[in-house]
């Protein structure tokens, strides 16, 4: 074996419990005959140029596995776990006459890498806006019917709120009962006069022989004459009778339905029944003298109703619901 291979084998690092003895080997190598030359590499020896390229080659061997590691450690901490789930079966349709596949392919998931992983957006919960509802307060209404009281705070009615009543001076006897005289003429929403009522005046009157017919009749709960008498609502119609008196021609004419007479008004009770009557004056006796109530008719015009049918049926209408009511309403305290 060639001397400096056997000295270099000698203190080989990796063969333990050898000492190399330096002084030895400088006297083996100085002291022997044996000859040789570095200018011809020695076989199986490499040269300190190998030596060096072959660390640098495992220097970057090492390199390239710890840059390889690092690589997959990054890529698995950004596309998180990959999903085992098997792809679906392939569907296959099958129509006559033809077969035909129809091949359903599953849709392939594409992570999507970041560098910067950004943080996550923790949705904010959306509180839906409560709808306030404005309450709808409806229109005051006003009062069907108003009230209207005489000046002596006796005698009273009611009447619709959008009619009108107009006062003024009554008949009176005296001074001291004219302040209480008062007429009270009601006007509807045309302005028509319509109704007429009185108290605390003077009354008086006259009334000849007719035949009576009654259309309608009812009660006035709140007004009674000053005897206890009650008194009564109607609406009719008399039929004037000749009547001869001493001293007088009989009376020839002829008369009938077309001449009749046409009222509605407040009476002592009794006196609205069908049949031969004296007619009476509406007057009815309480303790602030007289008081009388009645609607008024055109009489210019009368009868007022062509036939005893026009009269019923202007009972349905609103405006004789509206009369009835407020002469119904009379009330005396």
């Amino acid at each position: 074996m060639d001397p400096i291979k056997n000295q270099i084998a000698a203190i080989d690092p990796f063969k333990p419990g050898t000492e190399p003895d330096g002084q030895e080997a400088l006297h083996r190598m100085l002291s022997g005959s044996t000859m040789y030359s570095d200018t011809k590499p020695l076989r199986g020896v490499p040269s300190l140029e190998d030596r060096r390229r072959r660390k640098a080659r495992i220097a970057g061997g090492l390199l390239l596995g710890a840059a390889a590691v690092t690589a997959g450690v990054l890529v698995a901490a950004n596309f998180g776990q990959v999903s085992s789930t098997p792809a679906p079966a392939v569907t296959m349709e099958t129509s006559t006459p033809s077969p035909t596949v129809s091949v359903t392919a599953a849709p392939t998931p594409t992570p999507s890498a970041s560098t910067t992983p950004e943080p996550t957006q923790v949705p904010t919960p959306t509180v839906p806006a409560v709808a306030t509802t404005v309450p709808v307060v409806p229109p005051v209404q006003a009062p069907a019917f108003k009230t209207f009281t005489f000046p002596d705070g006796h005698l009273s009615f009611t009447y619709p709120s959008d009619w009108t009543v107009k006062t003024g001076q009554g008949a009176y006897l005296t001074e001291e009962t004219k302040a209480g005289a008062v007429n009270a003429t009601i006007m509807d929403s045309s302005g028509a006069e319509v109704a007429f009522v009185a108290s605390g005046s003077y009354g008086g009157g006259t009334g000849g022989w007719v035949r009576r017919t009654v259309l309608d009749k009812a009660v006035v709960p709140g007004l009674t004459d000053s005897s206890g008498r009650a008194t009564e609502f109607g609406f009719a119609s008399d039929i004037i009778l000749p009547h001869t008196s001493q001293g007088l021609p009989t009376p020839t004419e002829s008369w009938s339905e077309s001449s009749a007479y046409y009222f509605m008004d407040v009476r002592i009770a009794g006196e609205f029944k069908d049949g031969e009557m004296g007619s009476g004056p509406p007057l009815v006796m309480t303790p602030s003298l007289f008081m009388t109530a009645r609607v008024l008719f055109d009489y210019e015009k009368q009868p007022t109703f062509a036939t005893p049918a026009a009269a019923k049926a202007w009972m349905g209408t609103q405006q004789y619901a509206q009369l009835k009511e407020m002469l119904m309403s009379l009330s005396y305290k």
